[in-house]
Parts: structure tokens; C-alpha cells; sequence
């Protein structure tokens, strides 16, 4: 009882020596004058010291000289330089994570489009094009591309400070505007040595090499299901390092094709804000002339032209990777501003989610009105076309020409599924459609629906007026410039003579190369995850079949036509 009673005349005396001290902390004045007050909103980010500004003395207001006072003003205005530049690193190197991880999105929706006895194969492509890629771009790839950007009158990205060590293009013809020549291949950069050792420089590779691998794995898709790892293998890394950069370098390297405005006055030249020409029409070319060398998978066709369907083994998985790929596209659009501090971001970031919304309610409306279900496949296919259409314009165009772009492309990629189903081109995903003919669409849309408020400048035209008018940027038809729906289409031209012309002599020379770029049809049959890879995507799920066995299969199948064949494509 007596510890009881102590304990509680301690708390009292606790309380009441509490409560004195507050009310004395109320009435009593600091002990030091000069201590500062808590700053609750920040403001000293605004105030220069020796670490945010390098060598900074505050000058005296009564005592400086003209001479003290200059230095303080170029001090303060390093300052806020070295403030823009970094929040354009960290803002360009967000994005390109962001886009990186797009990888992730276009695994699981390439590996649930096909049968399950090639998930492991089809997964595997998807994770090592990231490696492949980048290891072509990172030896030639990116100096091809970005080699020459200060080489011609275009220079390099002012937002990353101009990146002035890329200034080696190799051109052809005359000198305009203090240029050499057309731009037709950077040369300088290789792999990140020399001129390519600079932090500016490096912020712009790690940016542009995930849009490159996002090419890269388009290709994947096309071909999945008979494509030999062998020839991925090889095929990949040509595309990081030559086929991939060399289209690049025209458009956004500073090349002929962007010069097109100063040169040729069309417009502003070839205009792709983040790429539906040099990200998704080169793979989409890609797709169409590699899936037509490689041939269709068995069973997909009979000999009386029918079109036997090949379901996929997993449409949740398709559409969780259709949701990542769409969060992914905010970095692919918005950070290809290059700049966190322009103001135009949040446009083209709607834009773009518009886009894929109005893309993806016109296909469904129309999968329900002519076929008479949604299909989910194709509920995803749409969105991906309209986030693919929107790419280029998506910086130049008004919300409502956005939707207007989404909601053509929604519509156009299923016609396009169809039509190349038809012509026996077998695309297991849809790329082609997804990103070949909408990257198209969206080159075009530029040319269309550009509304001139944006893009003041753009590739060294009208950084004082255009078409008579001040501040004027890229213009569309529909607000009164033809000539630059002539440069869109010049550049998609352009895309797809290269990706076919080169894409096929690659791919032609690396089979022979590796002896053939199909895997033999007894090991398509069987699936290619034990044969290609050494281990199945689902052993517990999953019966499997030796080659072998599935060798005895096809004979049986030969013997009885196409009704045997279709029965060995639906056993798979």
C-alpha cells in the first residue's frame, strides 16, 4: 500500500512539473536571438550556398561592386541551370525505367497469347531480347543512331544540355544551313568510350535503348511458337545494333528524314513524337516480313483455306500484361518530352491514357456487333493499338483528336488481324496489326490532326513563325499544313522499305547461318520448351511430348490430311 501511494504522489508532482514547464516554454523568449525559425515550406531550396552553387559568396547590398554583383547574378543563375538539368535527368531516367518495365507486360501478354507447351520458350525470348538488344545497341547501336545528332543543323536534345560530344554523322549531297549533307548514320559513341563517356549522354542511351528493346521484342510474337533460339539469338542482337538504330538516326538522330522540313520544306520534317514510326511501324515491319520467311505454325491453315484457330493458354495473363504495358506508356509518351519542366506533359500523358480508352471501347463495340462476343484477346489487342496510334501525335494533337486516333485504331487492328489471317500470315499475338499498321496510323495522324500549338522549332523549322504566324508549331492537315502529312508519310514509307528490305536479308542470312530460323516440325509439335529450352512451363499441368512421339503424330496426321493435322494442333 505505502508503493502505491509514492507511486501516485510521483505522477502528481510529474504532472504539475510538466505543466510548469509548458507554461513557461509559452511566455519565455528564445535563448538565442539569432536562431532561425522552422522553415515549413521549404523556401531555403531557394536560397544559394556553397553547395548548391559551388564556390558562392553572398554578396553586400551596401558594399558590392558592379563586378561582385555580376558574379552573384551568373552564380544564381548556374543555380537554377544545374536545378533544370537535374530535374530533366531524374524526369528522363524515370521514364525510361517505366519503360523498361514495359518487358514485363510484353512477356505476359506474348506468353499467354500462345499454348502452354511453349510458355517457357516464349518467356524466355521475351526476357532475353532485353540483353540481346541491349548489347548490340550498347556496341554499335547507339552510335549509329545518336552518333551525328549535333552533325547536321538539327543538334542534340537542348533539354539534356545538347549533348554536344555526338557530332559525328556521316551524310551525303550538299550543305544547307551550315550542315554537311543528308544525315545517314551516326559515328561516334561506340560502345559508351570516347565522346560517349559523358553523364548527359548516358542519360539519353539508357532512355533510348529501352525503346529499342521494345522493338526488339515485338518481333518475338510474330514468330512465336517455331522460332529456333538460335536464330532469336543472333536476329535480336541486329536488331539492337543496326537494323533498329539506322532508322532511328534518320528520324531522331538528326537524319534525312527529320531534315526534311529545312531541306525539303515539308513541314517540320518527319515528325514521331515517341515513336509509332521508329518503335512500333520497324517492329511491326519486322513481324510481317519475319512471320511470312518462317512460315505458319502447323495446323493453323488447311489446304482448303480454312483458318483453324490456335486458342491461347492463358487470357488473364494476357490482359495483367496488357495493363502493364498500358502504366508503362505514361514513361514511353510523357518522358519522351525529355524534359520534367515542360509544361506539355500532362497533355500528352492524358492524351495518351484517351487514347487507349477509346481505342479499346470501339474494338469491343465492334468485336460485339459483327463477331457477337467481346473477345477478351481482342479487347486487348485494341487498347495496345490505340496507345501505338497515339504515340507519334500525342504531344501535337487536341484530347478530342486523341480519342478520335484511339478510337480508328481500335477498329483498324482487328480488320488487320483478319486480313492478314486470311493471306495465311500467321502472327500468333497480332504485332503486325498491333504495331505495324497502327504505327503507321499514327505516323499519318500526325499529319492530320496536329494542331500547330506545340513543337515551336521542332527539327530546326519555324523557331520564329510559321506559316506566317508566331509561335506556331507542328501543323496538321486539318489546321492548314499539307506538306507535313507528306513528310508522315514519307517516313512511313521509309520504315517499311528498310525493316522489309533489311529485316529479311538479316534474317534470311542468319539462318543460314545457324541451319534454319524454324525449329523442325517434330519439335513444334511436341512443344519447344523441353527441346529449346531443357526445362517445360508447366510440368504439373502439362502432359509432355517427345519429338519423337510427336514425330509418329505427324506421319499419322500426313496419312489422313487436314483433319489429322488439325487434330495434332488442337492435342497441343
Amino acid at each position: 500500500m505505502h508503493n502505491v501511494l509514492s507511486f501516485d504522489r510521483f505522477r502528481r508532482w510529474l504532472a504539475i512539473v510538466g505543466l510548469a514547464l509548458g507554461v513557461l516554454g509559452l511566455f519565455s523568449s528564445p535563448a538565442h536571438a539569432e536562431e532561425p525559425a522552422p522553415d515549413k515550406t521549404g523556401a531555403f531550396q531557394t536560397t544559394p550556398n556553397g553547395y548548391s552553387v559551388p564556390g558562392y559568396t553572398k554578396p553586400d547590398p551596401e558594399k558590392a561592386t558592379t563586378k561582385e554583383l555580376a558574379i552573384a547574378v551568373d552564380a544564381a543563375a548556374q543555380s537554377a541551370s544545374h536545378a533544370m538539368f537535374s530535374v530533366n535527368f531524374v524526369w528522363v531516367l524515370l521514364a525510361g525505367f517505366l519503360v523498361m518495365f514495359m518487358q514485363a507486360g510484353f512477356a505476359l501478354v506474348e506468353t499467354g497469347l500462345v499454348r502452354g507447351k511453349n510458355a517457357a520458350h516464349t518467356m524466355s525470348m521475351n526476357f532475353m531480347v532485353y540483353a540481346l538488344g541491349m548489347f548490340g545497341f550498347f556496341v554499335c547501336g547507339f552510335a549509329f543512331m545518336c552518333g551525328g545528332m549535333n552533325g547536321t543543323a538539327i543538334g542534340g536534345p537542348a533539354t539534356l544540355g545538347g549533348v554536344p560530344t555526338l557530332s559525328h554523322m556521316i551524310t551525303t549531297g550538299a550543305s544547307v544551313n551550315g550542315d554537311h549533307g543528308w544525315g545517314l548514320i551516326g559515328a561516334t559513341g561506340f560502345f559508351l568510350t570516347g565522346s560517349g563517356y559523358d553523364a548527359a549522354v548516358i542519360v539519353l542511351f539508357l532512355f533510348m535503348m529501352v525503346f529499342m528493346d521494345t522493338t526488339a521484342t515485338i518481333v518475338t510474337g510474330a514468330c512465336a511458337e517455331r522460332w529456333s533460339f538460335k536464330s532469336f539469338f543472333l536476329f535480336s542482337i541486329l536488331v539492337g545494333g543496326l537494323i533498329y538504330p539506322i532508322f532511328g538516326c534518320w528520324v531522331w538522330g538528326g537524319g534525312w528524314l527529320a531534315q526534311l522540313g529545312y531541306r525539303a520544306h515539308l513541314g517540320h520534317g518527319a515528325v514521331d513524337y515517341a515513336g509509332s514510326g521508329v518503335v512500333h511501324l520497324q517492329g511491326g515491319a519486322l513481324a510481317l516480313i519475319t512471320a511470312i520467311m518462317i512460315g505458319p505454325r502447323i495446323g493453323k491453315y488447311g489446304k482448303d483455306g480454312k483458318v483453324n484457330p490456335i486458342l491461347a493458354h492463358d487470357i488473364p495473363m494476357v490482359q495483367l500484361g496488357t495493363f502493364i504495358l498500358a502504366f508503362g506508356w505514361f514513361g514511353f509518351n510523357a518522358g519522351s518530352s525529355l524534359a520534367g519542366g515542360d509544361g506539355r506533359i500532362g497533355i500528352v500523358a492524358a492524351n495518351t491514357m484517351i487514347a487507349g480508352m477509346s481505342a479499346t471501347l470501339t474494338g469491343v463495340l465492334y468485336m460485339w456487333k459483327v463477331y457477337g462476343k467481346p473477345d477478351p484477346s481482342m479487347m486487348c489487342n485494341s487498347m495496345l493499338a490505340g496507345l501505338v496510334a497515339i504515340t507519334s501525335p500525342c504531344a501535337f494533337v487536341t484530347p478530342m483528336g486523341a480519342f478520335i486516333i484511339g478510337a480508328v485504331a481500335g477498329v483498324l487492328v482487328i480488320v488487320s488481324v483478319f486480313f492478314f489471317d486470311n493471306r495465311k500470315i500467321d502472327d500468333p499475338v497480332g504485332a503486325i496489326s498491333v504495331h505495324g499498321v497502327n504505327g503507321a496510323w499514327g505516323l499519318i495522324a500526325v499529319g492530320l490532326f496536329s494542331d500547330g500549338s506545340y513543337g515551336q522549332g521542332w527539327n530546326g523549322v519555324g523557331a520564329a513563325d510559321y506559316l506566317g504566324k508566331a509561335g506556331l508549331g507542328v501543323t496538321g492537315l486539318f489546321y492548314g499544313d499539307s506538306s507535313q502529312l507528306v513528310a508522315q508519310l514519307v517516313e512511313t514509307g521509309a520504315g517499311l522499305a528498310w525493316n522489309v528490305v533489311m529485316g529479311g536479308v538479316c534474317f534470311y542470312l542468319v539462318g543460314k547461318l545457324v541451319g534454319g530460323n524454324r525449329v523442325a516440325p517434330e519439335v513444334e509439335v511436341a512443344g519447344l520448351d523441353v527441346p529449346e529450352m531443357g526445362v517445360p512451363g508447366y510440368p504439373e499441368f502439362l502432359p509432355l511430348m517427345s519429338p519423337e512421339a510427336a514425330a509418329a503424330e505427324l506421319k499419322a496426321a500426313q496419312d489422313v490430311g487436314v483433319a489429322g493435322l488439325a487434330a495434332v494442333k488442337a492435342a497441343g
